[in-house]
C-alpha cells in the first residue's frame, strides 16, 4: 500500500429534495474510515451548484473548484440512485463537466433503488470507461424495499457490510496501481 495515503472522494450523485444518497454515504464512510492508508471525504454535487454542460464557460469558478476538487482525489466511490432506469442528470452533467481529471482512477459503485440500481450502475460504468476510470467489479446495490424502512430510512442488510469491504478492498488496490500511471505521466 502507498506510504502516503490515497484520496477517495464519496460522490453523492443525487441533488433532489429528500434523496436518501446522504444516508448511504456516511454509512458507506463509517465503514471506509477503518481501512489503513487511505482518507475518504464526501463531496456532494449540490454543494457545488453545478451549471449545465454548454451554458457557462469553462472557466465558470464553480466549474474550476468541481475540477480542482476532483484533481486531488486518488479514486472515488460513487453513490448512485436510479432515475428512471439510469443514473441522475446532476451526476451525468457533473461526469460531463470534467474530463482529464477522472483520467487513470479507479471507481467502486455503490447503487440504490428498486431493484438495487443495477441499471444505473450499469449506465454509470460505461460513461465511466469513456473517461477512462476502472470501476472495480464488486458492487453494493441496495435495494429500496429491503435496505430502507420506509423507502426513506436506510437500513441496509448485515450481508451488506461484507460486500462493501470486499469493494473497498478492490478499490484501493486499483487506485494504487492506477496512481502509478498518473505518476508517470
Amino acid at each position: 500500500m502507498a506510504e502516503t495515503p490515497l484520496n477517495i472522494g464519496i460522490i453523492l450523485g443525487s441533488t433532489r429534495e429528500g434523496r436518501v444518497s446522504p444516508q448511504v454515504a456516511k454509512w458507506i464512510k463509517d465503514i471506509a474510515d477503518h481501512q489503513k492508508n487511505a482518507k475518504f471525504e464526501l463531496v456532494d454535487i449540490a454543494d457545488y451548484d453545478l451549471p449545465f454542460l454548454g451554458t457557462t464557460e469553462p472557466t465558470d469558478q464553480r466549474i474550476q473548484k468541481w475540477n480542482e476538487t476532483l484533481a486531488a482525489l486518488d479514486g472515488f466511490i460513487f453513490i448512485v440512485a436510479e432515475y428512471n432506469h439510469s443514473i441522475t442528470g446532476a451526476l451525468k452533467n457533473a461526469l460531463d463537466l470534467a474530463r482529464e481529471v477522472w483520467n487513470n482512477k479507479a471507481a467502486g459503485i455503490v447503487s440504490y433503488g428498486s431493484v438495487g440500481g443495477a441499471r444505473a450502475a450499469e449506465h454509470l460504468r460505461g460513461i465511466l470507461g469513456e473517461l477512462a476510470v476502472a470501476d472495480v467489479r464488486t458492487h453494493p446495490a441496495f435495494s429500496l424495499f429491503t435496505d430502507f424502512e420506509d423507502m426513506t430510512k436506510f437500513k441496509p442488510a448485515d450481508h451488506q457490510k461484507a460486500i462493501v469491504d470486499e469493494m473497498l478492498d478492490q478499490l484501493l488496490k486499483w487506485t494504487e496501481a492506477l496512481k502509478t500511471i498518473r505518476n508517470n505521466y
